[in-house]
This record gives structure tokens, sequence and C-alpha cells, in this order.
């Protein structure tokens, strides 16, 4: 009987579990079906990011939430000695990864994309693209990885006494004027990666205004280009004859959930030469990535920061009133929707420890292992929190390019280290995590000590975080200010983007961007990591060396001619 009865009720289980499945697949299957029937119906959002490194494309749904993504790898490379990128480039990649988008929807929800509610494009911040009146390009695209405009930098934080950083689009004509250079005589305007992308698509010559602030300084009571500074830029170089002004070569300047243009037919065949998809979506102003990082991690209000970590890494601060001086460490630039922000760039972050993982991973390969990228990554990233507190003495600089918060047009990425130091695999790794946050922290020391700017908490994405106690520890030590991660944060600049142009067909016209956001990211916070005062200790310790090293690194641009 005994058997009998657990016969019987083994199947009572199996047929409860079995409901359960069947259940289960039921109420996904009838998700999978409303999504489909939305994205059909044109109710999804689109936002693409021209990243240094990877262009990315996402769909979001109405609840805000991705639904299907795609990409493409690209790198810069060097012309004559500019960090450019080919707007061939551009077009194969903004097509790919618009293309790979495409294909995860048909394959996750069996419809294709010919309709959306709205789309945004995002780009990496700032640059130099210029353009005569036929629309020709008059030299290759100058990225915000150049170091070239230290003269035209000091020349114009003085003449406006306000902070003109190097790789600002003003910076860079400037210094194009300076040197004698026979284009700018026939500019008619100029723009960033995003405002470039977004003019061929919509045919409007438009900017969101935390983009714009990265071109030439904002008024912030008319969220447009100071009338007075273009004024003073025109009568500096009055001499030279331009037939064009200032203020008419830039775009015109939107803030966020305003309507900027809508795709066109020759934008949606250049997009999608599939010809699948419809003209006529509506377009959000373009950003740039540092906007699009405030989106990513609501850090949009007062006393909120944000820090985006990968290729390069830059520090934002919303700012409770202007700063008592100009610094020219510091970017002042604004949120999507106007405000005023603190911050500090650094060219370098993660591109060195990205080779020397490359050579770790190959070496491990040449010894018979197979070991996966991520698993790479997670097992010597996760050596940096065994390391001494200080690095154990040695030094290291991941400049592959000029870093201008510490004075360099150029770089030699560079390790070092003492007969003395304790050399082994924490402290080496520990020694490059550390590193890559020395110039973020030379900017981060001008706004929380010189100027006392307070921010509750800092919240962190990009690459640096993908170890992400790894990433928080390293990060908080070299802020000394609490560090989270959002469950979203790995969405990135696409995700802000789309939320942006979400933003712009919102139902209620009344609702303002930071409450918007609210909504967005109510239940995604993840808790804070509170620096560790022995983490704080050694990176400061690290930080004194770093400086005075720095000789070091003068030394081997000097000597090591590239």
């Amino acid at each position: 009987m005994k058997t009998l009865s657990c016969i019987v009720v083994n199947q009572i289980i199996f047929l409860l579990r079995e409901n359960r499945i069947e259940g289960d697949e039921r109420v996904e299957n009838q998700k999978q079906e409303i999504v489909a029937k939305s994205i059909k119906n044109g109710d999804a959002v689109i936002g693409i990011e021209m990243g240094s490194t990877r262009i990315k494309a996402i769909l979001i749904g109405e609840d805000k939430n991705p639904l299907a993504s795609g990409g493409f790898g690209w790198e810069n490379s060097q012309l004559d000695g500019i960090w450019t990128y080919s707007l061939d480039q551009v077009w194969t990649g903004v097509q790919a990864s618009y293309a790979a988008l495409v294909d995860d929807v048909k394959e996750k929800y069996g419809v294709a994309l010919t309709e959306l509610k709205s789309f945004g494009f995002s780009g990496m911040m700032h640059g130099y693209l210029a353009f005569d009146k036929e629309g020709k390009q008059l030299v290759p695209f100058r990225t915000w990885r150049n170091n070239f405009t230290g003269q035209a930098s000091k020349e114009l934080t003085d003449l406006f006494q306000y902070p003109i950083p190097q790789r600002w689009s003003v910076a860079h004509l400037h210094q194009a004027i300076l040197n004698g250079e026979s284009h700018v005589k026939n500019i008619d305007f100029i723009t960033t990666l995003a405002g470039y992308v977004h003019w061929k698509l919509t045919g409007r010559k438009t900017m969101g205004v935390g983009e714009a602030s990265g071109m030439f300084p904002i008024d912030l009571e008319s969220k447009d280009f100071n009338v007075i500074m273009c004024d003073k830029f025109d009568s500096f170089h009055q001499e030279k004859g331009f037939n064009w002004k200032m203020k008419n070569i830039l775009p015109e300047v939107m803030v966020a959930g305003e309507h900027a243009g809508e795709l066109t037919d020759e934008g949606a065949k250049l997009l999608d030469p599939s010809g699948t998809l419809k003209p006529g979506i509506p377009f959000c102003p373009p950003e740039g990535d540092a906007g699009t990082g405030m989106v990513a991690t609501n850090s949009v209000a007062v006393r909120t920061g944000n820090v985006s970590a990968g290729t390069s890494v830059f520090a934002m601060l919303v700012l409770e009133k202007d700063l008592k001086e100009v610094h020219p460490e510091i970017d002042l630039v604004t949120t999507p929707d106007g405000h005023l922000v603190g911050m500090a760039h650094s060219n370098n972050c993660s591109s060195d420890y990205d080779a020397w993982m490359k050579l770790i991973g190959e070496a491990v390969k040449k010894l018979g292992f197979e070991v996966s990228t991520p698993k790479l990554y997670d097992t010597l990233l996760d050596q940096a929190l065994k390391g001494d507190a200080d690095c154990g003495g040695l030094l290291s600089y991941g400049y592959v390019s000029g870093e201008h918060m510490t004075g360099f047009s150029e770089g030699r990425p560079l390790f070092v280290r003492s007969p003395e130091g304790n050399f082994n695999l924490a402290n080496f790794m520990r020694s490059h995590l550390f590193t890559s946050l020395c110039a973020l922290r030379t900017g981060l020391n001008v706004l929380m000590v010189d100027e006392d700017v307070e921010v509750d908490e800092i919240r962190g994405h990009g690459g640096f975080f993908k170890a992400a106690e790894v990433g928080q520890k390293i990060m908080a030590a070299a802020t000394g200010t609490p560090i989270s991660v959002l469950e979203t944060a790995g969405e990135g600049g696409a995700w802000g983007i789309a939320l942006l142009a979400s933003f712009m067909v919102r139902e209620s016209k009344a609702q303002d961007f930071p409450s918007f956001l609210a909504e967005v990211f109510k239940d995604s916070m993840s808790e804070a990591v509170k620096p560790d005062s022995a983490d704080v200790e050694g990176f400061n310790s690290f930080f004194k060396r770093y400086h005075k090293g720095l000789a070091i690194e003068r030394s081997a641009i000097e000597n090591l001619i590239v």
C-alpha cells in the first residue's frame, strides 16, 4: 500500500509540476505575443549610441525596459596624427547595429520593424565635424581623444573667462584658425558625431543642450549658445574676414522633451537599406554620451552624480550653484534638460589594462588552456581586491593617448617598479585599476576640495563596472564617495537616448524630466558601496606616487619616439 501511495503521490506531483510549467509557458507566450503586437503597432522606441569602441542599438517597450538589441564593434585610427573615424565607418556601423537589432527582434518576437513611436541618436561627446555649403566634409572628424588644441583652449578660456576644454568643438575651430588651416574660410556648419547622424536622417541641424554645451558655452537662462561669447569670438577673428559668424555655423539648441524632426525618406533608406523601415518617425534632440550617461544612471537632479568608465572616464556632478572660479580642468556642461553640471574628464581609463588582459589571455592560450574573456577579466580583476592597499609600491600609466588633466598632449603606456616593490599579480592588477582613475581624481579634487561641491552618491556605469564588486570598491576608494550601480547600467547610453526619445512622446507633457526618470528607476537601484578606509588611504598613497612619477611619463614621451 505504501508503494502504491507513493506512486499516486508522485504522479500527482508530476502532473502539478507539468501543469505549472505549461502555465508558466502560457504566461510567457502571452507576454511575447503582447510585446510582438506592440512592436508591430509601432509602439516601441529605439536608441542608438555611437561609443568609442561599440555602436549599440536598443529597442525599449512601453514600460521603458529593453526588448532587443544589436551592436557593431569599431575602433578609431590615427590619420596624420589625428584620432578619427571616417564617415564611411560611421554609416557601416550604424547600419550594421540597426540590422542586428532588427534580426534580434525577428528572432525573439517574429515580427519586422516597420514603424516606431520615436527614435534617438547619441554619440561620443564633442569633437569637430566641419562642412561647407554643399554639405561636403572639409577635414577628417577630430574626436574627443585629440589633445593638440592646448593653445586654443587657453586663449578661449582667457577670452571668455569660462573653461574651454581641448576637446570642445570651438577649441578645435579656434586651433584650426591659429594653424592657418585653409578649410576654415569655407565652413558653413560645424557639429558633433550625434548631430551629424541626426542631420542626415532628419534634415535638421539641431542638438540637445547637453551635447551643445560641449561645443560652445551655454546661456543657462535662454538654454541656447551664449551670444555674448559668440560676439567675442567673432571680434577676436574679425581681421581674418571670414564670411560666417559663430552663431550661424552652430546647430539649433533644444532641450529634453522637444520634437527635433522626423525620419525622412532619404534617412530611412540610409538607416535601413532594405527599405522596411517607414519614414515619419519623430526624433528627440541628439545627445552626447555624457548626457545619456546621466540619463542612464538617473543622475540629472541636484546633488546627484555619475561616473562613466570605459575607454575614457568622466564624472559629472549636478551643481547647486555656479563655481567660484574658472578651472581649466573642469568642463561646465548641462544635463539634457539644461541644468549646470561640473564635469571632470580623463581621456584614458581601461585601454591599457585591456591590452594587458589580451596579453595574459594569449599566454594562457599558448599554455594550452581555453579561457573565455569574461572569466579572464573576472578572475584577474578580482585579484586587485587582494593586493596591498597602495599596490605594493608599483606604478603604471595607461596613457594610450594624451591626458589634458595632467598636461600631456600624447601618451606612452608605462609600467615601472622599484626593486623593493611587492611585485605580484594582485598588486599588478590593482595598480592598473588605480592608475586608470588618477587623472579623474585630479579633476574631482578641484570640484570637491577647491569648490566644496557636495554629492550624496555617485552612480557608475560602463565597462569598468562589469565586475561590479571590483569596480565599485575601486571607484569608491578613488572618489571617497559611495558608489552604486544600477541593474540596468549595463545597457548604457543607448538606453539613455532611448529614454530621452520616450520622454519626448510621454503622455503628460506637464511631467518634468527628473520625475519621469524617477518612475523609470524606482526599483532598479543597487545598494551603494561605501568607501573602505584602508582602500581610500591606499589610493591616496598611490595618487601621490602617480603625480610624483609624471616626470617618468614625460621622459618616456620625449625619448620613445612613435
